[in-house]
């Protein structure tokens, strides 16, 4: 009999083999192949149509071009109340899609990157990165687009890896993504990012002034497993603002995303002309054990020479793994500003539940502090203790359990209780799918 003809997987079939088996971490074949992924047969011109715990992968010979589709599905669940009385709840609703993206990654050669992140799940700001990254020079990357401003070590970790639910109270003074044009350098222990910014591509890069944003980062200890680490950080980063009347505002809610209230808000300050920003950071990491630190200053100028306003941050958190390796420290990032941050949990062969392992399991403890009280702003002081517990049991697979008990005092919210206290207290479960 004739050999039969080789099997060629389609897109769609790839696809939903993806979704109903791999990124669970479901046996696709007997033996050691099956953690290898599905590969089709080469097409017209070479390329072959790739599926792994990674998404699904378009590559072409001698890599003149490569296509990688991911994604990430983070689904939250809660519960929680408010102690003071005619606060009304806590959790309007109990359950909410986090994020929903869809992620492309293109790569043409070996210079040149293009990424494109659309979430789904919010439609007023469904644009992530948006970024094309040049890397022809050694220990260089120019990149253009929406991303991340170079600023806070939290902010840069991706959202897949944090260590909670979500990032802490300080986060509200970092500017995060906007459209603008970035230089990073790096050698074997230092990182050097530099940036001019606009507005976020979803509002228009016109839109929020001109920034200027600088993070430098040094490790004075990094072993050679990437584990073993000492991270110190400085970034500065200030705006100009148009006065055109458009509202400034800096405010957080409990750092759960169901909390809709938000207990520190400064209100709206149409007469910020400026926002200056200072941020420290610092992480030790040795073996599974990692503490990590930031504290930031925020100024906000106003205009007719208005006395300027401070606001400040920090958070301080320790994490362990408990059955598994420490997360390792990245120097240089595939495209845009994320240098020098912890990557992801590693769960080996032997650890996958769909392999007869348990996971594996990281403990999270986290402190931090929001005060955005500056008169004539009564923008109230937070402090939150947060509790976590993740759990891995495959490598694109994570659930989140969260405790999180929120004190403001005063509260922005509570100004028709007197400006009295307004504690909280919140569960959250994530159930976190990413490819």
């Amino acid at each position: 009999m004739p050999a039969p003809a080789p099997v060629r997987l389609s897109a769609a079939a790839v696809v939903l083999a993806l979704l109903s088996g791999s990124l669970l971490g479901w046996p696709l074949a007997a033996g050691p192949a099956r953690a290898e992924g599905i590969t089709g047969a080469p097409g017209p011109y070479g390329e072959t149509l790739r599926l792994d715990e990674k998404g699904l992968t378009l590559q072409f010979p001698d890599e003149t071009a490569r296509l990688r589709i991911g994604g990430r599905l983070h689904l939250d669940v809660g519960a929680g109340a408010v102690r003071q009385r005619g606060f009304g709840p806590a959790l309007p609703d109990a359950v909410a899609v986090r994020r929903s993206w869809i992620e492309s990654y293109l790569t043409l050669g070996r210079d040149l990157e293009l990424a494109f992140q659309y979430d789904l799940a919010d439609p007023m700001r469904p644009i992530n990165d948006a970024v094309a990254a040049y890397k022809g020079f050694k220990d260089v990357i120019v990149a253009v687009g929406n991303m991340k401003e170079p600023f806070s070590l939290n902010q840069l970790i991706s959202d897949n890896t944090t260590l909670f639910t979500e990032r802490s109270l300080a986060d509200a003074l970092v500017p995060a993504r906007n459209f603008g044009a970035a230089l990073g350098l790096h050698g074997e222990r230092w990182t050097a990012v530099t940036g001019i910014f606009g507005g976020n591509a979803n509002t228009g890069p016109d839109t929020g002034g001109l920034a200027s944003t600088t993070r430098l980062t040094y490790a004075p200890w990094l072993a050679e497993n990437r584990i073993d680490v000492v991270h110190l950080g400085l970034a500065g980063s200030y705006r100009a603002l148009p006065r055109d009347g458009q509202a400034f505002r800096l405010s957080s809610r409990p750092e759960a995303f169901l909390f809709e209230r938000r207990l520190v808000d400064t209100g709206t300050l149409r007469d910020a002309a400026s926002v200056a920003r200072i941020g420290l950071e610092a992480a030790f990491q040795t073996g599974p054990f990692r503490m990590q630190a930031e504290y930031i200053l925020t100024e906000v100028g106003r205009f007719d020479g208005a006395q300027a306003l401070r606001f400040q941050g920090g958070y301080v958190q320790a994490g362990l793994v408990l059955n598994g390796e420490g997360r390792r420290y990245r120097i240089a990032p595939d495209y845009a500003t994320e240098y020098a941050v912890f990557a992801g949990i590693d769960v080996p062969e032997r650890q996958r539940v769909s392999r007869g392992g348990i996971g594996v399991f990281e403990l999270g403890l986290r402190y931090s502090a929001l005060d955005l009280e500056n008169s004539p702003v009564r923008g109230g002081i937070e402090q939150d203790v947060t509790v976590g517990l993740n759990w891995y049991p495959e490598k694109n697979l994570r659930f989140v359990f969260d405790y999180v008990r929120a004190h403001a005092a005063p509260s922005a919210q509570a100004t028709g209780f007197g400006r009295r206290t307004v504690d909280s207290d919140v569960f959250i479960g994530r159930a976190q799918l990413y490819w």
